[in-house]
């Protein structure tokens, strides 16, 4: 174990370029910027039209709308500030700051996790028990998953957080990430951090490989039920719909998955910030068309908005 003592305690913590080679930082910066921006105005929209459509005040729509203002604040915690980075020479970060970047983003990320679950848990009563559907899936029982899933996020954020920067830090303090994430810090810390490696390990399965493996249970009833429907367009429509959902499921929390379940071994930063590019910003930016713009009620919802819009 390697101590602090007689050495200069770190205040701030220092980010490596996003790619060791310059010339293409311009692209990587412009493709970075439109993917952001485009899942702002995606999400954006989508609680809008849910907000003031009542056609859309349903508990589907009202998970759809915490999903979007959750992947804002997700993307918005880590995106803005590797934007900066790219034409930045002194690509620094307070310690204070980094810790505020990694509950925030652990915060967002966790509860999505949790939500993510509780939608997947919607659709399989609305689909495989259609008839007990509004008295199984009430509001109270809306607001009472939804609160659950921030509540987890929280006080689990909380926790490991607190249980990361109360390690001593002493230099180096370059972090190789384009973000404060959990993996890169520990390397950081100039003590032994297998109990923190460890408490990693025992929150990534329980609130990212367990709500996912409820998602996948969830859609294999789902599609079991699908396929038992006498319509053949029925079936056609539902699971392209179920498909596409569990594609974007698998994206988000594959990657997660990957990145804090891996083998320390196998740890690599290049592949480590590729994979979290692909939960941090990839599954945002395509939850809105997959979930909701796709959808026929939304699509007529959004119309609607234009029109009286076009009225007024």
């Amino acid at each position: 174990m390697n101590s602090c003592w007689n050495q200069t305690v770190v205040t701030y913590f220092q980010f490596l370029p996003f790619s060791s080679i310059p010339e293409i930082q311009g692209s990587l910066f412009c493709l970075v910027l439109l993917m952001y921006l485009s899942t702002l105005v995606g999400n954006i929209l989508i609680i809008v039209i849910t907000v003031v459509d009542a056609a859309l005040h349903s508990p589907m729509y009202f998970f759809l709308k915490n999903l979007s203002f959750l992947e804002i604040g997700y993307t918005t915690s880590t995106i803005p500030k590797m934007l900066v980075n790219f034409f930045t020479k002194r690509k620094d970060i307070s310690f204070l700051g980094c810790a505020t970047q990694l509950y925030a983003f652990s915060v967002l990320g966790i509860t999505e996790c949790c939500l993510l679950a509780a939608m997947a848990y919607d659709r399989y009563l609305a689909i495989c028990h259609p008839l007990h559907y509004t008295t199984m899936m009430s509001w109270n029982m809306c607001f009472l998953l939804s609160a659950v899933s921030w509540l987890i996020g929280v006080l689990v954020a909380l926790g490991q957080t607190t249980f990361i920067f109360t390690l001593p830090y002493c230099g180096p303090n370059r972090i190789n990430h384009f973000f404060c994430d959990l993996l890169p810090l520990l390397k950081l810390a100039c003590t032994d951090t297998y109990k923190n490696e460890i408490a990693t390990y025992i929150i990534a399965v329980l609130f990212i490989t367990v709500p996912f493996l409820l998602i996948v249970v969830s859609y294999i009833q789902i599609l079991h039920t699908i396929f038992s429907m006498p319509s053949a367009g029925g079936k056609r429509k539902t699971f392209s719909t179920c498909s596409s959902h569990l594609v974007v499921v698998t994206l988000f929390y594959g990657s997660g998955i990957v990145t804090y379940l891996r083998p320390k071994a196998f740890y690599s930063s290049s592949s480590n910030k590729l994979l979290s590019l692909s939960y941090t910003l990839m599954s945002p930016m395509m939850n809105p068309l997959i979930y909701s713009l796709r959808n026929k009620e939304v699509k007529q919802a959004l119309k609607r908005l234009i029109a009286k819009n076009i009225n007024m």
